[in-house]
């Protein structure tokens, strides 16, 4: 194995009871162009070039550990969202394309500027890096229970050249949280059912934090409602509550919202015709 061409045949052999043939060429362009710090177009006018064995050994590595299940961006550290590269680690969500369309929608919105800006549960920090770098003139904050991810989203903030102030804060227990209004706040929250498990593939169950995603059955709209009350002690007269949900809980998260005094609460489909987006409007008095 000398080539690229020669590396994606031992990676169409070695992987394919684990991936489609499709799945592997689009690992394979990964990793390369991690591994190289090359574009799609170079590989596809390289791929016949002689290659040095410590790249071939490094592509070898990636291979094994994708036999393992294991998402291939943990093995890179990396991956791209709304167009920007997010470094991740085992206490960040790998970023979803619905995820973008909830970024969309906030900036089609008509976002004001100098608006303030809040992600519940940041991860990564790709929703407000990504609408750091897309709404201009704004403030822009993050938190999240997890000092490791905290840590991931401000160096992706620093490397994005985005400024957001980020702080390892737990929703669930926000009482003494003295933060002023937001005009924005977004969450893509645990809303994932325990029972929903067995559906769900090995890549994510192994490798992804589980208290990213999982809810009880019990109470699977927990952090909805949670932020929701939040919202309506920090959301300024008029400011947009933004949230991904469970598509099988569009119903129960617009009625919980318009319960709790929420306006113009809004349920919209993604890409794949699957309700995952909600906004609602916030006109409370504080």
């Amino acid at each position: 194995m000398n080539t690229m061409f020669d590396l994606q045949q031992y990676a169409l052999q070695e992987l394919k009871d684990a991936y489609t043939e499709h799945e592997i060429k689009v690992l394979c362009s990964l990793a390369f162009c991690h591994l190289l710090h090359c574009t799609n177009i170079e590989i596809h006018l390289k791929k016949h070039e002689f290659l040095e064995k410590s790249f071939i050994d490094k592509f070898v590595q990636v291979v094994e550990e994708l036999k393992t299940d294991k998402p291939i961006q943990y093995i890179l550290g990396e991956t791209e969202f709304a167009g920007i590269d997010f470094q991740l680690n085992s206490e960040t969500l790998i970023p979803r394309p619905e995820t973008e369309e909830l970024v969309m929608w906030i900036v089609e919105s008509g976002v004001r500027p100098g608006a303030r800006v809040l992600d519940i549960g940041t991860g990564s920090g790709c929703i407000i890096v990504s609408l750091g770098k897309l709404l201009k003139g704004g403030r822009f904050y993050g938190v999240d229970i997890s000092p490791e991810a905290v840590r991931q989203a401000a160096d992706n903030a620093r490397r994005n050249g985005v400024e957001v102030d980020f702080e390892v804060r737990d929703i669930l227990h926000y009482g003494e949280w003295e933060w002023p209004g937001f005009d924005v706040i977004v969450s893509n929250p645990p809303y994932v059912r325990e029972s929903e498990r067995e559906f769900m593939h090995d890549r994510v169950l192994n490798y992804e934090p589980s208290r990213a995603l999982f809810v009880p059955d019990a109470d699977p709209l927990m952090f909805y409602r949670k932020i929701a009350e939040f919202g309506r002690d920090h959301l300024n007269e008029g400011g947009a509550l933004f949230f991904e949900i469970n598509e099988a809980l569009g119903k129960e998260t617009v009625e919980l919202l318009q319960k709790m005094g929420y306006e113009e609460v809004e349920l919209r489909k993604d890409i794949n015709e699957r309700e995952r987006m909600v906004k609602a409007r916030g006109n409370f008095k504080f």
